[in-house]
């Protein structure tokens, strides 16, 4: 049995997980805590670590931006897996938009509390789901604190990382909207796998998981 910290995405809390098959292992439920303005995604991720007691030798799931501070987790302490779905793991894989946002913010205009009432709009974006499934996207989304979107949008765009922790295994797929499968080195693709294939190929990703966990 494995001691497992998952981290779920921008805009989703810990129920991501809830097709993904982790009942013989310790699993650690990471849930969003208040950042600082001016946090960066390391800072952030050293404040998780101190809030959760994360320990040397676990492993750490990430989806999506749980990905990203996956990353910066294992840089501080040594993870014996480092597992990330539907993201991204160093700031040469993210896709061209993150420079054009950097250079032209529009994002500061559209409020947090707004982004949360706009799970009908931005869902299609993020792939099909089951009916089940897209009514827990859109609790999720409704239940993020605003203050934590408006400041994940700046710190994701201002994340720099060339370091991958060792052991690191990176799992997204070819049709996700939010990162480019071919500017990701080194992963799984999952066909037909969209931003939100953690929910709708969760059958697969189950597959691709249960090798890496059990893997001495």
């Amino acid at each position: 049995m494995s001691r497992i910290y998952i981290i779920p995405g921008l805009g989703a809390d810990t129920r991501i997980y809830k097709n993904i098959d982790l009942h013989d292992h310790e699993v650690i439920p990471i849930n969003w805590i208040e950042p600082g303005k001016a946090d960066t995604l390391a800072m952030y991720a050293q404040k998780l670590i101190d809030q959760y007691n994360i320990k040397p030798d676990s492993i750490v799931i990430g989806n999506s931006l749980g990905g990203m501070l996956a990353v910066e987790i294992a840089k501080i302490v040594p993870m014996k897996k480092v597992i990330l779905i539907s993201s991204i793991k160093t700031s040469d894989e993210a896709p061209g938009y993150f420079s054009f946002f950097r250079n032209v913010p529009i994002q500061k205009l559209i409020s947090g509390k707004l982004m949360t009432s706009m799970g009908p709009m931005i869902r299609p974006v993020f792939g099909g789901m089951a009916k089940g499934d897209a009514r827990v996207f859109m609790e999720m989304l409704k239940g993020t604190s605003p203050v934590f979107i408006e400041w994940a949008m700046s710190a994701i765009l201002a994340w720099k990382n060339d370091i991958i922790p060792p052991n690191t295994y990176h799992i997204t797929g070819d049709k996700d909207l939010f990162f480019d499968y071919k500017k990701i080195k080194n992963a799984t693709i999952v066909k037909g796998g969209t931003h939100i294939m953690i929910f709708d190929k969760a059958a697969e990703i189950n597959k691709l998981l249960k090798p890496i966990l059990y893997q001495q």
